[in-house]
């Protein structure tokens, strides 16, 4: 994935951010890794909740607005273990998400979840849902060696827009 760093960075001058760095991290994870659904969440643990920042699928999964996070094995996975969650049919991805119907509905039946952490903190987390049995443990690690820089980056940016914005 090192030959993807010019193009990818390139977008880092976009002024339409953080969408395009999202964007151009979605065709990444297209080409490397596959993806029929990406999306990429920040979280308030305070609160506990999230916030779609992006979606490669606006009607089914539309970015904004919070949704409550419930504790459980995910979040003990991916929030507070920082680790990444997959699960490989609709039977397993029913246990921890309530919106299974919709997945499955757009034919998917297999999701990963990366969590992006910096200074020990998960900032984001990538979302990932392909056809059954796709997101196999070998997967999961190419995946998170190869994407997680780039996700690092972008998160990043997402963060900086924020700031900029709230000292507006």
């Amino acid at each position: 994935m090192s030959d993807r760093w010019p193009e990818f960075l390139a977008t880092l001058a976009d002024p339409e951010q953080p969408r395009a760095i999202f964007a151009a991290l979605e065709r990444i994870t297209v080409e490397t890794v596959g993806t029929m659904l990406f999306t990429a969440m920040t979280f308030d643990m305070t609160r506990m909740r999230g916030l779609r920042i992006y979606s490669g699928n606006e009607v089914a999964y539309p970015s904004g607005g919070w949704k409550d996070v419930t504790p459980g094995i995910w979040v003990e996975t991916v929030l507070m273990g920082k680790r990444p969650f997959a699960a490989l049919s609709i039977d397993e991805i029913a246990v921890v998400f309530p919106d299974f119907e919709l997945i499955r509905s757009l034919g998917c039946e297999s999701a990963m979840n990366l969590p992006v952490v910096v200074a020990g903190k998960v900032i984001g987390t990538l979302n990932l849902l392909h056809e059954k049995g796709y997101y196999t443990p070998d997967r999961v690690a190419a995946a998170a060696a190869g994407l997680l820089p780039f996700a690092t980056i972008a998160f990043l940016t997402a963060s900086e827009m924020r700031s900029r914005s709230a000292a507006v």
